[in-house]
């Protein structure tokens, strides 16, 4: 049975469920940053999913970072598994910006935390929910 990592519920909110991942939102309005996390069990790595699993992997993170470029607008897009603090498999979508206290280094560990307001994050749900309506099997309303 899938459960989330103590980690990644705390520093994220939940956004809506695709076939394969959880799609959750880091609470960070530093930068707009999704995470993607498969519901399986035990999963540590992209290469421990099957290969029809990784093939719907791949389609749920095109779907979150065209999603991403539609709503933000970034001047780049990184996408990563990482993985090193929290073993569970997640994938990273951080949109970055020039103008960002951090650019163009990494976000790990150089980006200081300032969570959204109550509206800033309703706002984010809605327009992210709106667009992969038809994707989510269930989200935030």
């Amino acid at each position: 049975m899938f459960e989330l990592d103590a980690v990644l519920e705390r520093d994220s909110v939940w956004v809506g469920d695709f076939p394969l991942c959880q799609l959750r939102l880091i609470n960070n309005r530093k930068a707009p940053w999704f995470i993607l996390v498969p519901k399986c069990e035990e999963v540590e790595e992209i290469h421990h999913l099957d290969q029809e699993e990784r093939v719907q992997l791949m389609a749920e993170s095109c779907l979150v970072a065209e999603t991403m470029q539609d709503i933000f607008s970034p001047d780049k897009l990184n996408v990563a598994a990482i993985g090193n603090k929290v073993r569970q498999l997640h994938l990273h979508h951080v949109a970055r910006f020039e103008s960002d206290e951090c650019w163009p280094e990494p976000v790990w560990g150089k980006m200081t935390q300032e969570v959204y307001s109550e509206e800033e994050l309703a706002s984010i749900l809605q327009k992210v929910t709106g667009l992969l309506a038809d994707d989510l099997v269930t989200a935030y309303k």
